[in-house]
């Protein structure tokens, strides 16, 4: 199959699989999205989500979180994975909002990527998610997927990332790498599939041996 061909068969298996793409972590308003994206970093979705209902409950705006102070900020989300990098990097973020931004989230990738503890992929969920802006935000499903598809070689997310820009329509970016997440989960993880198990590896790439 040539590599247009997996590209659309792609497209039509995941729309036929998730036609409904809701945002995996739970949140209040676009603040709170980018906190809960900054958290899920080295961590999964359902304990950031787990951890995240108490904290949000206290503070969910930039001027609460900022009064919680850093130390609250780690006493909530401890059992995170860089949970004191985390606190510290919320707790500068917010103060940024309010002084520089006037308590609203900043809605271009460079402001964003200013932020302590927001870089282009965390970015990237933002602008997509928050402001409908088309970007391709590149985890670890994603980049090991599209290698196991044949899309990209995946030297780099960064590689990764422009090879899928340049495979997919623009207008499916957002609601495409949340599709490719949810598959990579539930039908195609790094133990799960090796490239021959799950239902789309096999239709992609039929005669693959291992």
């Amino acid at each position: 199959m040539k590599k247009t061909d997996r590209v659309k068969t792609i497209i039509m298996r995941l729309e036929e699989i998730y036609p409904e793409t809701p945002i995996p972590l739970d949140h209040q308003n676009n603040f709170t999205l980018l906190i809960a994206v900054v958290l899920s970093a080295q961590s999964t979705d359902k304990k950031v989500n787990e951890l995240t209902k108490q904290l949000f409950k206290m503070a969910s705006c930039p001027e609460a979180m900022y009064k919680l102070g850093e130390h609250k900020i780690y006493n909530y989300i401890k059992q995170l994975g860089l949970a004191k990098t985390k606190a510290k990097n919320i707790y500068n973020l917010s103060k940024i909002i309010i002084e520089k931004y006037n308590n609203i989230l900043p809605n271009s990738f460079k402001e964003l990527e200013s932020l302590p503890g927001v870089g282009h992929k965390t970015a990237s969920v933002v602008m997509s998610q928050v402001f409908g802006v088309p970007a391709f935000p590149v985890d670890t499903h994603i980049h090991r997927l599209s290698q196991r598809w044949g899309l990209t070689s995946g030297k780099s997310v960064i590689q990764t990332e422009n090879d899928l820009k340049n495979l997919f329509p623009r207008n499916l970016w957002n609601k495409l790498h949340l599709q490719i997440i949810f598959y990579g989960r539930e039908y195609c993880s790094a133990r799960g599939c090796n490239g021959t198990i799950c239902r789309l590896c096999k239709e992609l790439y039929p005669s693959r041996k291992d």
